[in-house]
């Protein structure tokens, strides 16, 4: 791993745990005494979390965590529904192996894991449900809402004290979708989604 590609990933395991807080600045000089790395090495760093969508850049500003405000969530979930409920009608009566193996990864994290863990698992599973609807497109669409959620989901790491709560939730999920009908897994996905409304 080079240097960018460990302070890139030391940094945003910060920003998806919560340590770096939304609206944060992450000023080039400090990062590079912090961490003992060239400003250009901070710089190609910043610029690689920049490209994920986990932090913004301004002209003459340093670099940012961007706040995800209620009304953005709401947006996020007025746009996620859709592509998730087709998901849930395409994939219905199915397992899907890389989204079952995600939850086992989620529920045997340890309680101290880091919330970008938890965050990372949560994304894999429901990735992998889209992946297996086979459609080059919803996959996309749901791709580009992924830094978002992720940055969403950090918000909700003091609403799951436990974990296993969290995984439950969407061993639950998994159940409707690979058992019911596609209407069964439709509804099922459109009230996870909605509880994260409220």
């Amino acid at each position: 791993m080079s240097a960018v590609e460990a302070l890139a990933a030391a940094l945003r395991e910060r920003v998806l745990s919560g340590d770096i807080e939304p609206g944060a600045a992450l000023p080039e000089q400090e990062l590079s005494a912090r961490y003992g790395v060239a400003r250009p090495t901070v710089r190609e760093a910043l610029a690689v979390l920049v490209h994920e969508g986990l932090l913004r850049r301004e002209r003459n500003r340093s670099a940012y965590v961007p706040v995800v405000t209620a009304a953005d969530l709401a947006d996020l979930v007025y746009v996620r529904r859709p592509l998730e409920e087709l998901m849930a009608e395409a994939v219905a009566g199915r397992r899907v192996a890389a989204a079952d193996a995600a939850l086992d990864r989620l529920a045997g994290l340890p309680p101290d894991a880091p919330w970008a863990d938890v965050v990372a698992e949560h994304m894999a599973l429901h990735a992998a449900l889209v992946a297996a609807a086979g459609s080059p497109r919803l996959d996309r669409l749901y791709g580009s809402l992924a830094a978002e959620t992720r940055l969403g989901l950090v918000g909700l790491r003091h609403a799951y004290e436990d974990r296993h709560e969290l995984a439950a939730e969407h061993a639950g999920l998994l159940r409707v979708i690979a058992e019911g009908t596609p209407e069964e897994a439709r509804r099922a996905v459109g009230e996870h989604l909605r509880w994260r409304e409220s």
